[in-house]
């Protein structure tokens, strides 16, 4: 009797591993045959599944992404305005070791986008994603009365994700100087000036 596959199932488990070896060694070692090493698969498993290696690259920061989404949707429940918005961007930091190993996926990204068009698509629609949930929030608080009614939201917006953007990146680059407790503090500092 043959074996049967799950084929969404290995998908899965290849972006997986692609996920762990960019993390891990960062995304220039991630190689098909590194990625099909740590899943436990052949090269011609890969090739069966993904039409290339930035297919497969892409694959796992969705991947990634979908997780994001489905832990945001379960934290921020019914909430809306500031206290929504608080859980988001605290979300977006890496203050445990399952969301540092989120932003060290996300930030691997960043480079090769500057010269990779298709790459560079996909997190330009992430971010917009992103960028349009954080406006919305904002809009709901000003709608309650939580945020001041001159500010402008777009601005505001963009401060935010600027501000977790740096502190992500100096709490993965500079853990000596800025604790996760500092940075949790700074973001909500700024939130709260509002």
């Amino acid at each position: 009797m043959p074996k049967i596959v799950d084929h969404d199932e290995r998908r899965r488990e290849v972006m997986s591993a692609a996920g762990r070896v960019i993390v891990r060694d960062g995304i220039d070692a991630a190689t098909t045959r590194a990625i099909a090493k740590e899943a436990g698969y052949s090269n011609g498993v890969l090739a069966h599944y993904f039409a290339d290696k930035d297919e497969i690259l892409l694959s796992a920061l969705r991947q990634s992404h979908q997780r994001i989404r489905a832990r945001l949707t379960a934290k921020v429940g019914g909430a809306t305005g500031l206290a929504a918005l608080r859980e988001l961007l605290l979300d977006n930091l890496p203050l445990d070791a399952e969301r540092g190993e989120e932003t060290r996926l996300e930030v691997s990204f960043w480079s090769r986008s500057l010269t990779s068009e298709r790459l560079a698509e996909v997190q330009r629609a992430e971010a917009a994603e992103l960028r349009a949930a954080v406006r919305d929030l904002l809009g709901q608080a000003r709608a309650a009365g939580e945020l001041r009614a001159e500010e402008d939201l777009d601005d505001l917006a963009e401060h935010l994700l600027a501000l977790v953007d740096g502190l992500s990146l100096h709490l993965l680059l500079y853990p000596g100087r800025l604790t996760r407790a500092s940075a949790e503090r700074v973001l909500l500092a700024a939130l709260d000036r509002r």
